[in-house]
């Protein structure tokens, strides 16, 4: 399995916080040095670790705030 390469270019916001540490987090990622995409997932402190999450284009962002709006 090849090692995934990511930076997070810029910590936004946590939306949560698990009982061990680990938060759930709104970053933009640029992964496999890729232009940077909004993440949400899991972090372990260190920001070593993750769980599974998913990556927003900037398109897709605008559209889930969009939704949200209409829903909450």
């Amino acid at each position: 399995m090849s090692d995934i390469k990511f930076e997070i270019k810029q910590e936004i916001g946590i939306l949560s916080e698990g009982s061990k540490g680990w938060t759930k987090e709104l970053n933009l990622v640029s992964w496999n040095g890729a232009d940077p995409k909004y993440d949400i997932r899991e972090w372990s402190p260190d920001h070593e670790k993750m769980g599974k999450g998913i990556t927003l284009k900037k398109e897709e962002a605008k559209k889930l705030k969009e939704l949200l709006e209409k829903a909450i």
